[in-house]
């Protein structure tokens, strides 16, 4: 790696005045657990990086009044796992993690991070935008609340300028929806998905009142399925249904090809992958 600066500000509001809008060498790190593998492959070479582990406030997990829940930017991720708040709020969450890397990463890596990276292969991003999740992102003009559905602007890139930070992150109340997370992986289980498919589902047993469908991975932003959610709605839950959304998902999904398979083969993925998530969502012991 070539030599940078490397800040420690204590406070927000030092953070940002740290950051500059205008200097893409000026980055902010989180857990630094993806950039720093940037960095030793030469991907990315910044003159100064702005270390978010001594800001204060960053790290709590708050049941909000309107019975959302609200997770600092900089919580790692091993401790949304562990955590009985979190896993009450949206048990998806805590199921999701046991498959997310490896125990090393999350120890370190950071919920903030995880969404600020823009990384289209990351496993959080699908599932928080299943659950309906905003994060709250902070700059010099003040703070501001962006559905992380809206936050990805392309591979690798989200809406958050330069000196903006990403300061919490919220998940409504889910009531009766219930959630899965699955992914393909072409090797190892804790490998980069080929594909990521989040789903939500609120249903009265027999009918599906309202889906969210998202993938990730097989696309190059996260996105939702809104024709396989139309075609939710309404419909009789079981089996046929559920091939009837992954039909409509794959029709409407945007597949790239790269190193985890061909546009071709991940459409399969997404027909497939969405019909399995959605029963997930709905069995006797799954979804919440």
């Amino acid at each position: 790696m070539t030599p940078f600066e490397l800040a420690e500000p204590a406070t927000l509001k030092e953070a940002i005045a740290l950051l500059d809008p205008d200097d893409p060498t000026v980055r902010p790190i989180a857990g630094g657990t993806a950039l720093m593998l940037m960095m030793k492959a030469g991907v990315f070479r910044p003159e100064k990086l702005v270390s978010l582990r001594n800001v204060k406030g960053l790290t709590a997990i708050e049941p909000m009044p309107d019975g959302a829940l609200r997770i600092g930017a900089m919580m790692p991720l091993a401790a949304l796992e562990r955590s009985a708040t979190v896993h009450a709020h949206a048990p998806v969450i805590t199921r999701t993690m046991r498959t997310l890397s490896n125990i090393r990463v999350r120890n370190v890596a950071t919920i903030g991070g995880s969404l600020a990276h823009g990384d289209p292969h990351m496993d959080m991003p699908p599932v928080l935008i299943a659950l309906g999740a905003q994060v709250v992102a902070a700059g010099p003009a003040g703070e501001r609340t962006i559905p992380v559905e809206k936050l990805f602007a392309g591979y690798y890139e989200t809406v958050l300028a330069r000196n903006e930070l990403i300061t919490s992150v919220i998940i409504p109340a889910q009531g009766s929806r219930r959630a899965a997370y699955l992914k393909c992986t072409t090797r190892a289980v804790h490998d980069w998905p080929a594909l990521g498919v989040a789903v939500a589902v609120e249903s009265d047993g027999t009918s599906v009142r309202d889906a969210r469908v998202v993938v990730s991975a097989a696309t190059e932003t996260p996105m939702r399925l809104s024709s396989a959610e139309q075609a939710l709605r309404g419909g009789a839950a079981g089996d046929a249904l559920w091939r009837q959304a992954g039909e409509a998902a794959a029709a409407e999904a945007q597949t790239i090809s790269d190193g985890q398979g061909s546009a071709a083969y991940k459409r399969q993925l997404v027909r497939v992958y969405v019909a399995r998530a959605l029963a997930a969502a709905l069995q006797a012991n799954g979804g919440r």
